[in-house]
Formats: structure tokens, sequence, C-alpha cells
């Protein structure tokens, strides 16, 4: 089974959640608004991404974090905002049988899609 885990209005999940259509993948869709991201499923995620590429320094929700949060950024200080500010997180992430992705590329989600159904 594959697990998609983002936000439902995120123009990148909508791109990923087409794209998983189009590729005939049956999925399940984690909504962090609706299902919630606790520290359980970050820690879950730190365990195949470092923090630093999970937090996405691009978006609004960055943008609103004081300046010392952002300068004394550690992983323990990183789970507490993701917990707290689930749109902070980067998105998509995917797990398929095992195998992760993290961001939206199209070739990359082709190809863990196929490690996937081949293990």
């Amino acid at each position: 089974m594959t697990t998609l885990y983002g936000i439902n209005n995120c123009d990148t999940i909508k791109k990923t959640r087409a794209l998983l259509t189009e590729l005939n993948v049956d999925y399940e869709f984690h909504d962090y608004k609706k299902l919630g991201c606790d520290e359980a499923l970050i820690k879950r995620f730190l365990k195949h991404f470092d923090f630093k590429s999970l937090v996405n320094t691009r978006g609004t929700t960055w943008r609103k974090l004081p300046e010392a949060v952002k300068q004394d950024l550690n992983e323990a200080s990183a789970i507490k905002i993701m917990s707290e500010n689930n749109s902070i997180i980067k998105r998509p992430i995917i797990e398929s049988q095992g195998k992760w992705l993290l961001g939206y590329d199209k070739e990359k989600i082709q190809n863990l899609l196929k490690k996937a159904s081949t293990t």
C-alpha cells in the first residue's frame, strides 16, 4: 500500500494525487489537517529524512516564525514546530512498501512506485 502525507488544499499535493491517479496507484491519503501529525508520526518521518529537509523554509508558516526560533532550530525544536504547525512540513511525503520519498519529482515518484511494486 502507498500512503501520501500532506494537506488537501496544497497545490503540490493536488498535483501528486493527480499523478498517482494517472498511474492507477491505490493509495491512502493522510491529511494533516483532518488526521493530525503528532510527534510519533514526525519521528517516523525522521527515520527516513533529516529534520532540515522536512521543514519547509519557503512557506508562509516558516516566515511567520520568530527569527530566534529559526536560528536555534534543532531536531527537538523542529519536532515541536512541526507537530504544532503541520503546514510547515514539506510536501508531499510518500511511503510505498517501506520506501520513502520527500518532495514532488514526477520521475522519482514513478521510480519509487516501480521499486515498491517489485518488492
